[in-house]
């Protein structure tokens, strides 16, 4: 991978800098967070941009742009933990910009000017393979009948769509798009960890079966439910793992503040070494994550397999961002235990995406398993 940005893609990191920088200040955080969590000045000035339309093609009014300058935006999400659905809207759009008939992509005209919030779940209660969702699909006619529960969905209580995983009458995989307006959607808001809004969806439903993703009147599909999953699945893995690294690098840029600027025993703590180091091991980790993550992106956006690049990207992403927002607090003495102080917000954010990307033993595991197959 070349991993210098091109024009474009610079301009689109600084673009999306600028207005999480603007936008997203300490005080003004504190505040959605104390109110429905869901960012929408900021939103708006995303979709105003054109940043929320990123990954949308063009014919359907955004810019068609892939993985690698979605992750870009969300390092700077990350960076400013925003309270917004960018990941979510990034995937959805590259998703269905792959396998979504010409109908269900122009869902996504909505996506791009901002008047329509889509989420995403993948995940399910129990022993979570996400390859075989509980969720079931069962095909009559030109119906399909939609029952199961998805946990913790982002943004689900103010999103309009969401695509889900579900397992079809004959035990495949497949996506469906979901409108959350739909009778027998029940969307049951939950509190979590760093106050990102989220919701459980109980369904049972019936709809055309035309909201099978890639799935035509008659309920023919020329795509594969499970190739599809994956895709949608890595596509996540990575666009989590990329805001992992702002999270990181927003924790690390305020623990150096904080190193530089107080005292012990007449010398400011950046003197100690002990405390530079720990620091520096956090900065390089946090590069670590950022390379782990740009490549996945990258070979994502080329088509190549990057099923063992997404693997090591979400090890980084889980394993190594919990490492560097605990070193920040620890560095951090007392004031970092004190919630009215800021840094706290990025340990509380990369625990809870470390706890949506899965333990690092899992991605450890699924990596030698592919490593042992070739």
């Amino acid at each position: 991978m070349n991993f210098e940005l091109s024009e474009e893609q610079e301009v689109i990191r600084d673009l999306a800098e600028q207005i999480f920088s603007g936008q997203s200040t300490v005080e003004r955080v504190k505040s959605i967070e104390k109110g429905e969590g869901f960012d929408r000045e900021t939103w708006a000035q995303l979709a105003a941009s054109g940043v929320q339309a990123l990954c949308v093609p063009e014919e359907n009014g955004g810019s068609g742009f892939g993985p690698v300058e979605l992750s870009l935006a969300l390092m700077a999400q990350g960076r400013h933990v925003s309270l917004v659905p960018l990941w979510t809207t990034g995937v959805v759009g590259l998703t269905v910009a792959d396998y979504g008939t010409t109908e269900q992509r122009a869902l996504l005209n909505g996506v791009a000017d901002g008047s329509t919030v889509v989420t995403i779940g993948l995940a399910e209660f129990g022993a979570n393979d996400i390859t075989r969702p509980n969720t079931t699909a069962v095909v009559t006619g030109d119906t399909v009948k939609v029952t199961g529960t998805k946990p913790a969905v982002p943004f689900a209580q103010h999103a309009d769509l969401a695509l889900l995983s579900v397992r079809r009458e004959d035990d495949r995989p497949a996506l469906l798009v979901l409108p959350l307006d739909t009778p027998g959607v029940t969307v049951v808001p939950v509190t979590t960890t760093n106050l990102e809004p989220q919701a459980h969806l109980d369904i049972d439903c019936t709809l055309p079966v035309t909201a099978l993703l890639g799935t035509d009147a008659t309920g023919s599909s020329e795509h594969d439910g499970g190739e599809m999953l994956r895709s949608a699945f890595e596509h996540a893995v990575v666009a989590l793992a990329s805001i992992q690294v702002g999270v990181a690098e927003g924790s690390i840029a305020m623990t150096a503040s904080h190193l530089s600027s107080r005292k012990q025993f007449g010398k400011p703590l950046s003197a100690f070494q002990a405390t530079t180091q720990r620091a520096a091991d956090g900065y390089i980790t946090t590069e670590a994550m950022r390379v782990t993550a740009l490549n996945a992106a990258w070979r994502l956006a080329e088509g190549f397999d990057a099923r063992r690049d997404v693997a090591v990207a979400a090890y980084w992403g889980s394993e190594g961002a919990q490492q560097v927002v605990t070193a920040s607090q620890h560095l951090h003495g007392g004031i970092g235990a004190d919630v009215d102080y800021p840094v706290h917000r990025f340990f509380l954010w990369g625990i809870q995406l470390a706890n949506q990307l899965g333990s690092a033993s899992s991605h450890l595991a699924r990596l030698g398993q592919l490593i042992a197959r070739t």
